[in-house]
């Protein structure tokens, strides 16, 4: 049996308002009505509990928003089936191969198609393959593309797919990403995911890498101190590591046990290497979870270079934007991205990340919410569900916001524009088998 690490790369901290370094200890867990005032900057550190849950009925407050200080209502959304199925367009035998053990090990099949990428530009071909999914009574789809397949259209295609299973606009199905760069690095995926045992909270070792981008910007070591209170809950510390960049070195610092505040220079703005200790908590952490800014090759201030290159095992959620970026994509580029950030060709954080080890990663392909569309799959971890149900439950709470309907979901050559693509909100990604289970049900983070 093979514990999985968990990495919670969390971009947030606790800091008083007086004085711009305030020590920080781990403490006991503390009830959610917690009777000491915390912030950072000017911003209040809430409990979770205090934070607002939005649906298509209620939205947060301009604060709440620009804060990111809410939190996406989501809800379990029943499946019919009960089968195990892979679908994917590999032709490679090194690749199928790997694919075919995963199926044999779950008791289910294969389905393969010619080419996910145009997944939702084909009527015929799409009712094809929905009648296919139909009667294999498919419960958990593991969808498997090419490096080149995996484009924001084919993961729009997904949705399309799956939610016309019956007459319901959600999605019928509980999926996950299998992609790698190499057949090598599927195989080692595959065996990740089989040996794979959930977690149990004596075990898990969280870390928090929160990313200080400007004086003024301190909204992700906020949600790091949002964390370190919900996890402290069932009595687990959660060590920082605060990113801060050229623009801020006058900003607002964490101080005390498992704290490490690293800044970026002119010569290496995004980090590529760790202090001993920190590197230490990196390697050794269980659960990564991170906030703040991103481009393609770099997520929350680290380069992605200055991944270790063994993850083995780990969990890893990144709030930024393009954690999660295609080598290819469907959408017109972007030359800036939130943060001031340049768009470069890189590889993307997410891919790295799996191809360094890691079982399951969860980002986004271009333009992230970060925390209040983060936090719903890692609070659906804590109550042990699957990889396969939290992404479900996500992107059915996304859907129930914005009225997604069938024939809304693929983007049209030459539809797409600049920021503005509504789509845009469904563009999140789980890379890993969505059978697997992160963590066992850990009562008390849950409440």
């Amino acid at each position: 049996m093979t514990r999985i690490a968990l990495v919670l790369v969390l971009l947030a901290g606790t800091v008083a308002a007086a004085d711009p370094a305030v020590q920080l200890t781990d403490g006991d867990p503390r009830p959610s009505a917690d009777p000491v005032l915390e912030t950072v900057g000017d911003l209040e550190i809430p409990d979770v509990s205090q934070l607002v849950r939005v649906d298509r009925n209620k939205r947060p407050s301009r604060e709440a928003m620009r804060n990111s200080a809410f939190i996406l209502k989501t809800r379990p959304h029943p499946v019919a089936g009960d089968r195990y199925v892979v679908l994917t367009d590999h032709r490679d035998p090194r690749f199928l191969s790997s694919l075919q053990r995963l199926a044999k090990a779950r008791d289910g099949i294969i389905l393969r198609v010619d080419d996910l990428a145009v997944l939702g530009r084909d009527p015929k071909k799409l009712d094809s393959l929905r009648k296919k999914l139909q009667e294999a009574r498919v419960r958990f789809l593991a969808v498997a593309p090419r490096k080149e397949s995996f484009r924001e259209n084919m993961l729009l295609g997904l949705w399309e797919l799956t939610s016309t299973l019956d007459d319901d606009p959600q999605i019928d199905v509980l999926p996950g990403i299998l992609l790698a760069s190499t057949a090598k690095h599927l195989a080692a995926l595959v065996d990740r995911s089989l040996r794979h045992r959930p977690l149990p909270a004596s075990q898990l070792k969280p870390l928090a890498i929160s990313q200080v981008p400007r004086v003024e910007e301190l909204r992700s070591l906020q949600k790091a101190g949002v964390l370190r209170k919900w996890f402290a809950r069932s009595g687990v510390a959660t060590p920082i590591v605060a990113v801060y960049s050229r623009r801020a070195v006058e900003a607002a610092k964490l101080t005390g046990k498992n704290i490490w505040n690293l800044q970026a220079t002119g010569q290496q703005p995004f980090l590529k290497s760790f202090p001993p200790a920190a590197d230490k908590a990196f390697r050794s952490a269980s659960l990564v979870v991170m906030h703040g800014h991103g481009v393609p090759g770099m997520s929350c201030g680290v380069d992605v270079d200055g991944l270790p290159a063994d993850l083995s095992g780990k969990v890893i959620l990144s709030g930024s934007c393009f954690a999660a970026s295609p080598v290819r994509s469907d959408f017109p580029a972007l030359r800036q991205v939130p943060g001031g950030y340049e768009i470069r060709k890189r590889d993307a954080f997410g891919l790295r990340a799996i191809d360094n080890g890691a079982t399951v990663f969860f980002g986004h392909m271009r333009l992230s919410m970060g925390f209040p569309h983060l936090f719903p799959v890692l609070e659906a971890w804590s109550k042990g569900k699957t990889v396969g149900e939290s992404y479900q439950q996500l992107i059915n709470g996304l859907i129930a916001v914005r009225g997604f309907r069938s024939g809304r979901f693929v983007v049209p050559p030459g539809r797409a524009a600049g920021r503005r693509i509504p789509q845009n909100l469904l563009l999140y990604v789980v890379f890993g088998d969505p059978a697997v289970r992160p963590l066992k049900a850990v009562a008390t983070a849950a409440k």
